[in-house]
């Protein structure tokens, strides 16, 4: 038996903290002050953010393993500044041997980067050496781009695709995913201006949402998935498989597009020298695409409320675990749509590569796969869906604050993870492969507070910081307010920020809006802090039918747990005490519990939220 909430609770310090201002850097505060964000949580009544409409041509020369295109965009500066110049972003620039990275490489990593071979803006062409490029590099404008204005830039380049496939590359000799192919305007935005941070493969990314026409010239015999709606169906593919592919559309079964002996047989596509694809999408962050001369092709579809999307997956013959994909990625996204967050998954695809990055990109996944271990595999595909809403639907910036996209999408792993594999071993797993490894290691930097910008941590603290940590605050959360509240308070968020650019104070006043309380206090304590998780019994009594815990919280977070009762008739119970108890005091609690029976000893359980010294959990009367 579980009671929830019997136990009257005294706090031994009644110092109200709920009210407390949450620190917030100059540079944000200034936003605020300006307007363009709002202490509700919603963006402010100056709020804005700039768009580009990218119209892209590139061909992929399988046999040469390079990519070239030209691009023209349409830039809107929807600033109250001029824009004297123009920051361009091309993350694929990692590979060059001279840009700074996180981590080791190997050789067949590194590649000569970007070649720009033409740079105009309005009409003017501009002289660029791209060999002294990095990850992202400011043009100077000849003359400003005024606020409310629109520029138009066109852009040439061609860039060698890296042997190594990590996020992007070559998977295999004939397989490639092309990821950050294109040169872009990077983010200005309304609190640092031009995003000039540059990626050195440990953080993730940050960018406008804008619109993308794609069209893709690869070799016959090569299929192209992509981000975004697919235009061309039946320019490039012959009759047989066109007609399994536009199937697919309104199968709930999984159809099998292409099997590896088809697509060598040169029957699948149509037998141009080249064959231009074409796809679309608007109003989106990123857009990438894979093609191959040889994966296997599996579609299906899963009717969401106002729409069917389609669900595809190519991979090598014989992956066991792919071979589940469609399936798995239908629940995905009916499940995400329905339960948590809640949201009607928001596009009309989702598509799954065979590679090696386990990494997320609007409407696609690219996985390592795991054939023998189908449960990790499925948790993996789980996380990469997740991000679908964090970052994608809400625009987060992954670069300086990792915690708001990874952290959610860890806890909406292990939610799913709960439905797919019962509430025990998802918390086996996710203690496992998540907690331990943090509340294990006492190191200086697994203490950092999450607050921190990620570019400011590295190694497991980055890790910890972005996912462990994280995701505990959101589950935390969840337990104090309860699933309905919890709920509100999140759509609430989301409904404020989706297709804009939210910062981590954007979430903490949209959660008090939505929620209806002040949860600076839990903010503060979770995002500002070196807390970590103990708890320690420092004494118990029992006086007739009164028992009396007094618990030190050690390591500072405001966590949930259950006090679990031994009585000496051997029989136990739990009570569930949710991370208010730590509201007014963050120190210590005492609890006072009305029983009737003799209690032979008192245990602390966090279950997932496990403690750093669990033998002071336990004390016997």
């Amino acid at each position: 038996m579980k009671r929830f909430l019997y136990a009257f609770v005294a706090a031994v310090s009644m110092q109200q903290v709920s009210a407390q201002e949450l620190y917030m850097p100059r540079n944000i505060k200034k936003a605020y002050e300006k307007g363009t964000r709002d202490i509700s949580g919603a963006p402010g009544r100056n709020y804005w953010q700039n768009k580009g409409i990218y119209n892209v041509e590139v061909k992929v020369d399988a046999a040469a393993k390079t990519v070239s295109g030209k691009e023209t965009i349409t830039y809107s500066n929807n600033s109250q500044d001029e824009l004297q110049e123009l920051a361009i972003r091309f993350v694929n620039n990692l590979h060059k041997p001279q840009s700074p990275r996180s981590g080791y490489v190997s050789k067949d990593f590194l590649s000569s980067g970007l070649l720009i071979k033409s740079f105009i803006v309005n009409g003017e062409k501009y002289m660029v050496n791209s060999d002294d490029w990095g990850t992202v590099e400011k043009v100077k404008l000849n003359r400003g781009l005024k606020a409310g204005a629109k520029a138009e830039v066109k852009i040439e380049w061609e860039y060698p695709l890296s042997v190594q496939s990590g996020r992007e590359g070559q998977i295999d000799p004939e397989t490639f995913y092309v990821a950050y192919s294109f040169p872009r305007i990077s983010v200005y935005d309304d609190y640092n201006g031009w995003d000039m941070l540059p990626h050195s493969d440990r953080q993730e990314f940050y960018n406008d949402f804008n619109d993308y026409t794609f069209t893709i010239s690869a070799p016959k015999n090569f299929v192209v998935w992509a981000t975004g709606d697919f235009l061309n169906p039946d320019a490039v593919l012959q009759p047989e498989y066109l007609k399994r592919y536009k199937a697919s559309l309104k199968s709930d079964k999984v159809i099998h597009i292409t099997s590896e002996q088809e697509m060598r047989s040169g029957k699948v596509t149509k037998q141009n020298k080249w064959n231009v694809w074409k796809f679309k999408a608007s109003h989106i962050t990123d857009f990438c695409f894979a093609l191959s001369s040889h994966y296997v092709w599996d579609a299906a579809s899963v009717q969401l409320k106002t729409k069917r999307a389609s669900v595809q997956a190519g991979y090598k013959t014989g992956a066991k675990d792919f071979e589940h994909y469609v399936d798995w990625m239908c629940y995905n996204l009916d499940w995400f749509s329905k339960k948590w967050p809640g949201v009607e998954y928001p596009y009309n695809v989702m598509t799954a590569i065979q590679g090696y990055a386990d990494m997320e990109y609007p409407m696609m996944i690219n996985d390592t796969s795991i054939p023998d271990d189908l449960r990790d595999a499925r948790l993996t595909a789980d996380h990469e869906i997740a991000h679908t809403y964090f970052p994608f639907y809400m625009g987060i910036n992954e670069t300086r604050y990792a915690f708001m996209d990874e952290g959610w999408a860890t806890t909406l792993e292990y939610l799913i993870g709960i439905d797919e594999n019962g509430e025990a071993a998802a918390k086996e797993f996710y203690k496992n492969f998540r907690v331990k490894r943090w509340i294990n290691d006492p190191s200086a930097e697994q203490d950092q507070p999450v607050i921190t910008m990620s570019t400011q941590v590295s190694g497991a603290g980055y890790g910890n910081n972005s996912y462990v940590k994280a995701s505990l605050s959101y589950l935390a959360l969840k337990d104090y307010l309860g699933d309905e509240l919890f709920k509100k308070a999140l759509l609430h968020y989301m409904n404020n920020w989706n297709g804009k650019h939210p910062v981590p104070w954007d979430y903490f006043n949209s959660m008090n809006t939505g929620s209806g309380k002040n949860l600076n206090w839990f903010f503060q304590n979770w995002f500002y802090t070196n807390n970590y998780i103990d708890l320690k019994i420092t004494d118990a009594s029992q006086l007739n039918d009164l028992l009396t815990v007094n618990i030190d919280n050690v390591g500072g977070f405001a966590v949930p747990f259950d006090a679990v009762l031994n009585y000496e008739d051997g029989s136990a119970e739990k009570l569930h005490f949710s991370p208010g108890i730590w509201e007014r005091n963050q120190k210590q609690a005492d609890l006072t519990i009305p029983i009737k029976k003799k209690v032979k000893s008192v245990t602390l359980d966090g279950d997932i939220f496990m403690d750093y010294t669990p033998d002071n959990n336990t004390k016997s009367l």
